[in-house]
């Protein structure tokens, strides 16, 4: 395994194995190890894990910088003592993984990770303003800024984000931070199927209340969060947050309406906090096994439906977040890739990624769905700019994208 210390030292590394044509498995603090096609394997590990430490952060202009390989929770608690945090509610997955590490900043942004918040919020994403990177030749490179509003490179930016490390070995990142808020409550409908989940969802978004989580969690899950807790039957659950006048206040009108849909209770900030925080981090499949785990993502009116569509033709658990956007789902046997995939389109489209699931199925299912042909051309020549020996993560996007 390769811990580079510095950005040179880093890009050294890089430039003798581009020379040699020996793959690289890039990663952050390997939170996330076993993710992808399977094809690593004979690849030398290059962690950024080295590179640490905040390089910048002025609390009044709300914008850091830090090192790649800097650990989310140092980030967090910086910012935190300002009263701030980062607004899209980075997830932490080593329970749903497997895995141990520390999750990194630089890890964080280079697969978008995204949490509850991400559907008011944006995704990490949106959020980042700037890197450092070093690509397949070994070049350092910079895009982007410390300014807002500054768009100098954006594209470059928006393109690592997201790439799981296929085309770029990030050593620092830029991004913006925000106000954390005061306080947080949860309004709890409690029994609802997942059809009246999804409509009383859209009702709750309609509304001026500003509601920041929005999430179904269906009987089979519904004990697996904060203990218990939650009433008998399905819960669908909506956050809202603020300043404490104002969250009760939207609170009482938000109950208020949710309670044609159905039985209606309050959760208050600590548990609030903790149910979100499950939410994020998939806690109801962070089971110990290697079962296949999708990630699906669909219009916030078709979730439901595919759940349905699946659970006539495979064993299946899931839950819904993004006001049922996004559907986690544990497969109880295969993975049925074929099938779900042929389900979303019917659906009208959407995204499927196979986030977990043993060896064996990795080496045959593709993580990410196959692309059309004209975005496979894209990807290849974006591909070719930044690794044009195909040396970083073959295979984690694309099959054979080493050669």
């Amino acid at each position: 395994m390769l811990t580079p210390v510095t950005e040179a030292e880093a890009a050294g590394l890089i430039r003798d194995h581009a020379e040699r044509s020996a793959p690289l498995a890039l990663s952050g603090g390997g939170t996330r190890a076993g993710f992808g096609n399977a094809l690593t394997a004979n690849a030398t590990a290059l962690r950024s894990a080295g590179l640490t430490g905040i390089t910048a952060y002025n609390p009044a202009e709300m914008v850091l910088t830090a090192r790649a390989g800097t650990p989310v929770a140092e980030i967090e608690a910086a910012v935190a003592v300002n009263g701030q945090s980062l607004a899209f509610e980075p997830p932490d997955h080593r329970g749903m993984m497997g895995t141990s590490g520390e999750p990194t900043i630089g890890g964080l942004f280079a697969v978008n990770a995204s949490g509850p918040r991400r559907f008011t919020a944006g995704a990490a994403r949106d959020h980042l303003l700037g890197v450092r990177f070093v690509n397949g030749h070994g070049e350092i490179v910079k895009a982007g800024g410390r300014v807002m509003k500054n768009v100098t490179g954006l594209d470059l930016v928006k393109v690592l984000a997201g790439s799981y490390g296929t085309l770029g070995f990030l050593t620092e990142v830029t991004f913006k931070v925000l106000p954390a808020p005061k306080t947080a409550v949860t309004i709890v409908l409690s029994g609802l199927e997942d059809e009246q989940a999804v409509r009383a969802m859209a009702a709750a978004m309609a509304m001026s209340v500003e509601v920041s989580g929005a999430a179904h969690l269906p009987e089979s899950v519904r004990g697996r969060f904060i203990g218990g807790k939650l009433a008998d039957g399905a819960a669908t659950v909506l956050r809202l947050e603020g300043l404490e006048a104002s969250v009760a206040v939207r609170a009482d009108k938000l109950a208020s309406a949710m309670s044609a849909f159905g039985p209606v209770s309050l959760l208050e900030n600590a548990d609030t906090l903790s149910l979100w925080r499950q939410i994020r981090d998939v806690h109801p499949y962070a089971d110990g096994t290697m079962r296949p785990l999708w990630r699906v993502s669909v219009a916030p009116s078709e979730g439901w439906k595919l759940v349905a569509a699946l659970r006539l033709e495979a064993g299946i658990d899931a839950f819904y977040d993004w006001q049922g956007g996004l559907v986690w789902m544990r497969l109880e046997g295969d993975p049925e890739a074929e099938l779900l995939r042929r389900f979303i389109k019917v659906a009208g489209g959407g995204h499927a990624m196979l986030v977990r699931a043993s060896d064996a199925v990795r080496a045959q299912v593709p993580a990410f769905e196959p692309q059309s042909p004209a975005v496979a051309l894209l990807s290849e020549r974006v591909k070719e700019k930044f690794d044009p020996r195909g040396i970083f993560n073959p295979g984690r996007m694309i099959r054979g994208d080493a050669t």
